[in-house]
């Protein structure tokens, strides 16, 4: 009789991949992730036995626990085939616990891929449970019980009810709320930009501005208008001179493959995918999709890593790909091996499509529309780490003036290299001016047609984005590659950390909190404290450190500061300020004020009970109303039809109870800071990611864009007579074709659902109107 082995993975997709490969000696079953943790009710850690956990059966995983059982008993070896990471690891030895698998029968195997071949690679070299990975999973996991339990309590007794605490969430706060004090007070410096815009001698006489940049061969800042005008005064009347001419091939090398990190930065940049949302797409690829001609395969690899090492076997992969696709040019004399960072765990190779001949637009008709990005952009993102550097033509030419230089330069494409398939995304899109310059020779005398002069401000740090907060994290050595997207899931859930368009903004809540985290618990609260830490972790995954060792150290000072702060806050209950809009109550005349409800952040008049009015919340845009020059704020409002939220902008007196003050303002297009140059009108612009190029709405403006030429995908259908023109309304025109699909599908129920209603009435009618 042949050996029937079990092999128990997390996941069903996982499970049905795996399957397909493993033939039918094999049963494979899903465990769906934990069967046992430590209890929600209670702390679930002995601190008294030397921080000995108490696990139990998770509650409604009864039934899959018994199946496993029934499963395990009836195999000859059952193979543990869980996540290749700690917490993995982790789920494998709970699995050994809780079945009571013995050691002769128990197999750990791991997929750092699931294709065909790796998966039957690793089930014929099965190893043990690795329990310094278990130790460290555990570590981490009583770690954050400690925090969350002991200090979740203190939080809720001095500040509000439903709040929390935690390890690494206190730090991303606090981080937030740090970069936000550096805007708060950051105090602007002024400084000019002086161009002269000059005509070069040849025939074609083609016109280009060079920068100053200083005088006597230093370079020179412009710190106010007087000292622009002496630099025109004194080159106004002198020859403009070509000093020197530079030209070089400058060659810029390609990214590296994806970490996690680097992949949820990305898809944030460049999808508006929030990371959370970027690892459950990302889990689908590794896992497995339905491929037309192949099955069930997965077409990345194990997706949380921050390594950049990559097989040989898949260099060679690519190198051929890359010969037979682009040609030999684009292949580097030398393939292209990444090291990763110091602190880098390095366990698994980087994120990679899992057969790079699979390429994006073949497989676009099996993958939903998440996953076709999220792939294009991960394969895109490994064939460009492989090619050979992009080449840019540049020139540098520095320019004379009684003794004052200004600069110009530009550069142009020379040769594409890996630039043909991905170049990276940047956190702020910015559009880069760079006119081209004519054939100039050394000595050559310019015409000066004029000066352009400009004032500048200089900038305050930008507000945190979800790129650029998990970018600082992994710089700082918070967290790990698992943890970046939960953390900054729950700084939002909780309220602590608010999303402005693609920004992140500390509240008043936890701007409170990290005061009382910084004040009582200065180790949790600090950046240094919670890195180190992290590389405790891994010493104990490493096998160098006792796990136990790790929270002894660690509970001696919590437990003592927790004692303190319970000592020095007795009686004491700290208040959360209000945060107070410029919007006005209707019903009363008071400064409404932010408030959180089960559906999140609304107005509300401070004055309840006496005054209960409540309205949606606004933020207040840049630039003015076209029709009555009031302010231009944004709102939310929800379709009476899909229940989605949408966004629209309209005026402030949208709502003005005073007909003669009342605007009906309203657009989807998002307000600039910047003015029409030609009427002064404030300009708008698409709304959606990327760069968009500003456009004016004013119809009588020589520099009106029409509706047409702005970047739609389609025309809005023009509005009948009597037809609503609420902001609702026109949110369920908005051309969308996912949109308008459902909407179609929802238009065939309902009319079926009306024939079926008037069917009984119309019974007898039937026969003769089918004769008719």
């Amino acid at each position: 009789m042949a050996n029937h082995s079990l092999v128990i993975v997390e996941s069903p997709a996982k499970a049905k991949t795996i399957g397909k490969y493993l033939g039918k000696d094999f049963e494979v079953k899903a465990c769906m992730g934990h069967l046992r943790d430590l209890p929600k009710s209670t702390i679930g850690v002995d601190v008294e036995k030397d921080f000995e956990p108490v696990y139990k059966p998770i509650k409604g995983k009864e039934d899959i626990i018994s199946d496993l059982k029934k499963s395990a008993k009836s195999a000859d070896t059952v193979y543990l085939a869980t996540d290749p990471d700690r917490e993995g690891e982790a789920i494998s030895w709970h699995l050994k616990q809780l079945l009571n698998l013995p050691d002769e029968k128990t197999k750990r195997v791991t997929f750092n891929e699931i294709t065909k071949k790796v998966v039957q690679e690793s089930i014929r070299e099965p190893r043990d449970i690795d329990q310094n990975l278990v130790d460290a999973q555990q570590a981490r996991r009583i770690l954050d019980r400690l925090v969350g339990y002991e200090l979740s309590p203190l939080l809720w007794k001095k500040i509000r009810r439903g709040l929390s605490a935690g390890r690494v969430q206190s730090v991303a706060t606090r981080m937030v709320d740090d970069r936000e004090r550096e805007i708060e007070a950051f105090q602007p410096e002024e400084y000019w930009t002086l161009d002269a815009n000059l005509l070069g001698s040849d025939v074609k006489k083609v016109p280009f501005a060079a920068r100053y940049h200083g005088k006597n061969g230093k370079k020179a800042e412009l710190k106010s208008a007087e000292e622009v005008e002496a630099v025109v005064e004194e080159t106004k009347n002198a020859p403009f001179t070509v000093k020197s001419v530079k030209r070089t091939d400058k060659q810029r090398s390609p990214s590296p493959p994806f970490t996690t990190s680097t992949m949820q930065q990305e898809a944030s940049r460049k999808l508006s995918m929030t990371p959370r949302r970027t690892m459950a797409i990302a889990q689908q690829l590794y896992e497995g999709v339905d491929i037309e001609g192949e099955g069930t395969v997965g077409l990345i690899t194990y997706m949380r890593t921050d390594s950049l090492r990559i097989s040989e076997e898949a260099l060679a992969d690519a190198k051929t790909f890359i010969l037979g696709r682009y040609g030999k040019e684009y292949y580097p004399a030398q393939t292209h091996r990444y090291k990763a960072k110091a602190n880098a765990q390095d366990a698994h190779e980087a994120i990679r499509p899992s057969n790079v001949n699979w390429t994006p637009e073949m497989l676009k008709k099996d993958l939903t529309g998440e996953q076709y990005r999220l792939y294009r952009l991960i394969w895109s993102r490994y064939v460009a780490c492989q090619m050979a550097n992009a080449v840019y033509d540049s020139v540098a030419v520095e320019i004379d003036a009684n003794s004052h230089s200004f600069r110009a330069s530009s550069s142009s494409l020379k040769f594409s290299g890996y630039t043909a398939v991905y170049e990276e995304g940047k956190d702020e899109e910015k559009e880069e001016k760079e006119s081209p310059l004519p054939a100039l020779q050394e000595g050559e005398v310019l015409t000066l047609k004029d000066f352009s002069r400009d004032q500048h401000f200089t900038q305050p740090p930008a507000h945190y984005t979800d790129a650029t907060l998990i970018r600082a994290m992994e710089e700082q050595g918070i967290g790990r590659p698992s943890t970046y997207a939960p953390t900054v899931s729950t700084i939002l859930d909780r309220e602590y950390v608010i999303k402005e368009g693609k920004y992140l903004r500390i509240t008043n809540l936890g701007r409170v909190v990290t005061e009382l985290m910084k004040d009582k618990f200065t180790d949790i609260a600090d950046l240094k404290f919670t890195a180190h830490m992290e590389q405790r972790l891994d010493s104990v995954e490493e096998g160098t450190t006792p796990w136990k060792g790790v929270l002894r150290d660690f509970y001696g000072d919590f437990e003592e500061h927790l004692k303190q702060a319970e000592k020095d806050l007795e009686g004491v209950r700290i208040k959360v300020p209000d945060e107070v809009s410029e919007e006005i109550c209707p019903e009363c005349g008071r400064n409404l004020v932010v408030k959180s409800g089960r559906f999140g952040r609304f107005l509300a008049c401070p004055g309840y009970p006496e005054c209960s009015f409540t309205m949606p919340l606004v933020v207040e845009m840049p630039g003015r109303c076209p029709k009555c020059g009031g302010r231009i704020m944004k709102r939310t409002g929800t379709s009476k039809k899909t229940n989605k939220q949408y966004t629209y902008y309209c005026c402030e007196h949208t709502n003005s109870k005073d007909e003669a003050e009342k605007c009906d303002f309203m657009t989807w297009d998002v307000p600039v800071k910047d003015d029409c140059p030609v009427c002064g009108h404030t300009m708008f612009k698409k709304a959606g990611k990327g760069f968009k190029k500003p456009f004016c709405i004013n119809e009588a403006c020589s520099n009106f864009l029409p509706e047409e030429k702005r970047g739609y995908p389609k025309k809005p259908a023009e509005k009948k007579e009597g037809e609503e023109t609420s902001a609702e309304a026109q949110e369920e025109k908005k051309p969308a074709k996912k949109a308008a699909a459902k909407k179609t599908t929802a238009a065939k129920k309902t009319t079926t659902a009306k024939k079926t209603t008037t069917a009984k009435k119309t019974a007898a009618e039937k026969p003769a109107a089918k004769k008719a």
